[in-house]
C-alpha cells in the first residue's frame, strides 16, 4: 500500500503558477516543487490538499480537476496532483526556502525537482489548450 501525497498546482491570472524551493531533506534541498504533502490517515485527498496549503502557505485554495494519474514518487509513495486557484491570502514560504510565481515562458527557469517536472509540462500542455 503507497503513502499518498497530494501537491497543488495553483495558478493565477495570465497563466502564472507557484513553485515551492524544497528546505528539506537534504537530498532534495533547493529543488523546486508544487505544494502539498502527506495524507493523514483518514483524510481524504481534497482535504489533505487544503490543510497543507493552509499550513505551508497560509493560504485558502479552491481545487479543480485533476492534473494526469498517479505520478510516481519515491518507493512506497504515489503522488496525486490537482489545478487550484487561490480563494484567499498570500503564499507565504513558511515550509520553504522561496516561493516563486512563473509565467509562461518562465515554467523552466527553475530546477524542478524529477517528480515534478513531468507535471509542469503537462500543466503548461493543459493551460496553453486554455
Amino acid at each position: 500500500m503507497s503513502t499518498i501525497v497530494v501537491a497543488a498546482v495553483i495558478v493565477a491570472p495570465g497563466g502564472r503558477v507557484l513553485a515551492a524551493q524544497r528546505a528539506a531533506p537534504a537530498a532534495l534541498a533547493g529543488g523546486w516543487e508544487f505544494p502539498g504533502g502527506k495524507v493523514d490517515p483518514g483524510e481524504g485527498e481534497v482535504v489533505a490538499l487544503i490543510r497543507e496549503c493552509r499550513e505551508e502557505l497560509g493560504v485558502e485554495i479552491t481545487v479543480g480537476e485533476r492534473v494526469g494519474g498517479d505520478w510516481a514518487l519515491s518507493e512506497g509513495y504515489v503522488l496525486r496532483v490537482w489545478l487550484a486557484t487561490l480563494a484567499s491570502g498570500t503564499p507565504e514560504a513558511r515550509e520553504h526556502l522561496a516561493l516563486r510565481w512563473l509565467g509562461p515562458g518562465e515554467y523552466y527557469d527553475v530546477e524542478w525537482l524529477g517528480a515534478d517536472l513531468p507535471i509542469m509540462k503537462t500543466v503548461e500542455s493543459l493551460l496553453q489548450q486554455g
